[in-house]
């Protein structure tokens, strides 16, 4: 029996750059002897089954294998269903979850970042935005927006000394419904 895992992909289909098909990924990740692969949305988020691996290691095959054979360099973020769920039920923001989800992003880390780096990160902020930090995942309100907010990835990603990839509320609860 294979375990089923959550592939979040980072920088591929937006603003027109890194052009990746998801049905290019599903192939890849069907040739790669993974089973049951679904993509939800463009935005790079696959779903597929693999006998029991950890996250970091199918993180490291992904990466390698997506360059290799598909010459994109892109970073993969694989979470269990039980992180997700656990994402779900950790959400700090529960009142703008349900007001206004899609300004809720969630903050998908490589590893969880200390204290001392989320409360730089919180001291950088020159907006509206609020920011708490749970493990390897960081809860973002952009109470304006994404578009204009100087709260942008690479800012987080230098603060918080880690990398990361952001799905909005919306597409969390779409993907945590798969798990």
């Amino acid at each position: 029996m294979s375990d089923l895992y959550f592939a979040l992909i980072r920088g591929i289909n937006v603003g027109g750059h890194k052009k990746l098909a998801m049905s290019d990924l599903r192939a890849l990740l069907t040739k790669l002897g993974f089973e049951d692969a679904q993509s939800l949305l463009q935005s790079g988020n696959l779903v597929f089954r693999s006998r029991k691996r950890t996250p970091s290691q199918l993180e490291r095959l992904l990466e390698t294998e997506t360059e290799k054979r598909l010459g994109v360099q892109a970073g993969f973020f694989v979470r269990t269903p039980e992180e997700l769920k656990k994402v779900v039920a950790r959400n700090p923001f529960l009142e703008e979850a349900e007001r206004d989800p899609g300004h809720l992003v969630v903050m998908f880390l490589r590893d969880a970042p200390d204290k001392k780096k989320v409360e730089e990160l919180r001291a950088a902020i020159v907006g509206s935005e609020v920011v708490r930090a749970d493990g390897n995942h960081a809860y973002i309100v952009y109470p304006d927006g994404q578009g204009r907010s100087r709260l942008t990835i690479a800012l987080i990603e230098k603060k918080l000394g880690t990398r990361g990839t952001g799905r909005n509320w919306n597409t969390v609860l779409k993907l945590a419904a798969l798990a």
